[in-house]
């Protein structure tokens, strides 16, 4: 009987084994659109019910829609928060724990609205020029604090004559005389400046207490007597051009005074009061027009005295910076060699790592990423990403570890084969520095075969990629790629001398590096070196084009949305005030041959692999011109090409589900061509 009750048992896991693997695939495209992730988690004072949002994706509206849902941090009671169906963001609890304030669509834009945590009420509380942002709670929960920007006349430069009734004459002209007039993603921008506004948690008419023509915005931070706001702007005369710079700032939120805090020359920003009410923290650099500079954690007494770097010794950037309750240090954010990490920092600087597994909201490649919130007892939900997975929320308390309390995702990747993701670490054939980087490999890879090696190059260049999900890294993986991404020189996370290699030389050695990645992943007999292909996006598309003008060891290469021409890309961008000195010395105009040596452009005359270039048609940061020069002169050079130009997408060609297809299924099908 019980041989017979163990061969059936036996038969039934057979089955399921069977039935399991016939339904489980390869992720494909159209997986895209099933993903969610979360993200924003703020946890209540408490520390016993987190709000955050949740991220999908509309398959016949082809976008993205975020609502807000809470859980409690046990795991239990897991639900929508409202029963709204338009997108919803920015939550926050009040100090007593009582109400979320949260930001979400009206039929007239977005408005503030307020939940009631006991009985499940909701009410809109405001009706506003223009979208609100940064809110934040009085610490008696009678006020709510928010920046908006308030728009202002065009210039007008001719008078018109008037046109007949009923006429149909062109459009007025768009007449702009700001510096910054566009932005990549938004497009032209209007005229107008962000200011502060206090709102009764109540409702009522919001009041503006800040003033003049300048940009007051960032974080904002109220004293614990309610009576002052603090927060980061540039209120300098010439602060059009000074855009580097910021300085903290207080406003009485009674009489409208403003007072500056800090003085220095370089960005200073992000300030928060101690609970005790006796010092600001706030972050930034003095600015030596570098490449890159850490952002440091600074502190001052709440009247601007007795400035000091707290963080000189982490050789990090610090961000996202929170308070702990007793005021004797903060949690903070930062990236550590390719990980985003959560920290405890005490006043002396000492750091305390608490997780290293954070990010997960950058669905389209493995960036940094991620955020997080502390309770006053010191408990922090986090978005905690993995190479398989987007971000889910966690909880972790002192000295325990983590606990995963949401799972997304696993109604459709639990039924996906997903690649796997390794870390590799070489030596740089310059200068024996330790690159680091990651290799996904296709579902079911079988140790020891060679594979065709598909290198994919981080935008930025002063940002970082890490072991973080990327749809379309695991779409590379699912058509049989050994996908490589590395961070070379110039990225974030390994300390300011080392991002700062790319000052007055990019791109530079930081090709070395990725070419070593290369060899190195040869030579462990992971890669073929007959059949290798280059891809990248923005910085990313710079390096790629600057490879293929080095060497003809690829196969095929995709150039996406990149800077082919230094000067050009200069004078046109969306940020084409920034570049000069903390790039290239000088500007186009001064500095002409060092901006054209940098150029991927002064290479095209050594291209000999066939090459995609991939643009979004709406670009502003690095325009469909650029994208043009290198598809012409390849054209004219008789070089096998083709340019795809992607309609109505931006700089982040991949916003959109359909198009992070779209440029994948484009790349792949280029790739496959060279096989």
């Amino acid at each position: 009987m019980r041989t017979t009750s163990g061969i059936i048992t036996i038969l039934i896991c057979l089955f399921s084994f069977q039935s399991w693997a016939q339904i489980q695939k390869n992720f494909e495209a159209l997986d895209v659109f099933q993903l969610e992730y979360t993200d924003d988690p703020q946890i209540s004072p408490d520390g016993s019910t987190i709000v955050y949002r949740r991220t999908g994706f509309d398959i016949m509206k082809d976008g993205a829609k975020g609502d807000l849902w809470t859980i409690d941090t046990n795991g239990n009671n897991h639900h929508k928060l409202t029963n709204r169906e338009e997108n919803e963001s920015q939550a926050h609890w009040s100090p007593s724990g009582d109400r979320i304030a949260f930001v979400s669509k009206s039929e007239n834009g977005n408005e503030i609205y307020m939940y009631w945590k006991e009985n499940g009420a909701l009410a809109k509380l405001t009706q506003l020029e223009s979208s609100p942002s940064s809110i934040n709670w009085s610490p008696d929960g009678k006020s709510i604090a928010f920046s908006m920007k308030i728009d202002a006349k065009a210039p007008v430069i001719a008078k018109m004559p008037e046109k007949p009734k009923d006429a149909k004459w062109a459009d007025a002209p768009r007449i702009t005389d700001r510096l910054k007039h566009e932005a990549d993603g938004a497009g032209y921008l209007k005229p107008g400046f962000s200011h502060i506004f206090i709102l009764s948690s109540e409702g009522g008419t919001p009041r503006q207490i800040t003033s003049g023509d300048y940009n007051h915005g960032g974080s904002l931070s109220w004293s614990p007597d309610g009576r002052k706001i603090y927060f980061s702007a540039n209120r300098s005369q010439d602060w059009e051009y000074d855009f580097r710079n910021s300085e903290v700032y207080s406003v009485d939120v009674f009489t409208g005074d403003t007072e500056a805090l800090t003085d220095r020359d370089g960005p200073d920003g992000s300030p928060i009061v101690s609970p005790n009410g006796k010092y600001i923290i706030y972050t930034g650099f003095g600015d030596k027009r570098e490449a890159y500079q850490i952002e440091a954690l600074q502190i001052m007494d709440v009247d601007g005295a007795n400035k000091r770097i707290v963080s000189g010794q982490l050789d990090r950037d610090v961000a996202d910076v929170v308070w702990a309750n007793d005021s004797k240090g903060v949690y903070f954010k930062y990236n550590d060699l390719g990980l985003t990490k959560l920290g405890y920092m005490d006043l002396k600087g000492k750091v305390t790592e608490i997780v290293n597994n954070v990010g997960g909201t950058t669905l389209g490649r493995p960036y940094a990423s991620g955020s997080f919130s502390a309770s006053n007892s010191g408990v922090i939900a986090y978005t905690l990403s993995r190479p398989n997975r987007p971000a889910d929320i966690a909880v972790v308390e002192k000295g325990k570890k983590e606990r995963l309390i949401t799972k997304v995702n696993e109604d459709l990747l639990d039924f996906r084969n997903m690649g796997a993701t390794e870390e590799i670490n070489y030596k740089s054939s310059v200068d024996g520095r330790n690159i680091q980087g990651w290799v996904t490999y296709p579902p079911n890879y079988v140790k020891g075969s060679k594979l065709p090696l598909l290198v994919e190059n981080h935008g930025g260049p002063i940002l970082n990629y890490g072991p973080h999900f990327s749809a379309e890294i695991q779409l590379y993986a699912a058509e049989g790629y050994a996908v490589f991404y590395p961070n070379p020189r110039g990225s974030t996370s390994y300390g300011e001398e080392f991002g700062n290699l790319l000052l007055n030389n990019y791109p530079g050695e930081d090709y070395n590096d990725v070419m070593d990645g290369v060899d190195e992943l040869i030579k462990s007999g992971i890669a073929d070196e007959n059949r290798l292909y280059v891809t990248g996006g923005s910085a990313g598309g710079i390096m790629t084009a600057w490879i293929i003008g080095k060497n003809n060891r690829f196969k095929a290469a995709v150039v996406a949305k990149p800077v082919i021409n230094w000067i050009s890309k200069t004078l046109t961008a969306d940020n084409y005030f920034q570049y000069a000195n903390s790039r290239y010395p000088g500007q186009p105009w001064e500095n002409f041959e060092n901006y054209w040596k940098f150029s991927p452009i002064s290479l095209v005359g050594n291209v000999e692999t066939p090459t995609m270039v991939m643009v979004g048609l709406n670009d502003l940061r690095t325009p469909p011109s650029e994208a043009k020069q290198l598809y012409h002169a390849l054209k004219l050079r008789k070089i096998e090409t083709v340019l795809v130009e992607i309609p109505d997408a931006s700089h982040g060609i991949a916003a959109r589900p359909s198009n992070l297809i779209t440029k994948v299924a484009h790349t792949l099908a280029w790739f496959e061509k060279y096989k």
